[in-house]
């Protein structure tokens, strides 16, 4: 439905499992989007597509939704669950740090030039190269075996 398309917009990673069905239904009642749909939709899926999905209300397969963008991955329903707890749990085992900062330059990208994008990246680096998840990182490139992050 449109709420759950309006709310999956705003998520970093989008799992589905499948015989999952997408519409932005808005125009086949008559009415233009609200919550922040035409602000979000064209930055996660281009303007033409966020148009298509936007005027004409069709409904998606998850194989659709997932060739446009809407989605990350489809999973098995009975495996839905389980996939986003790893997801999840791989994530918190990550340089924390980093990957808010990651977060905030991609999302903010969009709102900026590219010479104050390559600050904010610049800061950002900084930040992160003064973390102990840097230097475990490192060593553990150098030493060509996998990171065990702490999140500090």
């Amino acid at each position: 439905t449109g709420a759950g398309l309006r709310l999956m917009r705003q998520a970093d990673f989008v799992l589905a499992a499948e015989g999952t069905r997408f519409n932005l239904a808005y125009v086949n009642v008559g009415t233009s989007c609200d919550v922040g749909a035409s602000w979000a939709l064209p930055r996660l899926v281009g303007m033409r597509r966020a148009l298509e999905i936007a005027m004409l209300g069709d409904t998606y397969d998850t194989a659709a939704a997932e060739r446009m963008g809407l989605i990350n991955r489809v999973v098995p329903a009975a495996e839905l669950e389980a996939e986003a707890m790893a997801l999840a749990q791989r994530l918190a085992k990550g340089p924390t740090v980093a990957l808010g900062h990651l977060r905030r330059l991609m999302r903010g990208s969009l709102d900026r030039d590219l010479a104050s994008q390559l600050d904010a990246e610049s800061a950002a680096f900084q930040s992160c190269a003064a973390t102990a998840d840097f230097r475990i990182g490192l060593d553990a490139f150098f030493g060509k075996k996998p990171a065990a992050f702490t999140g500090r």
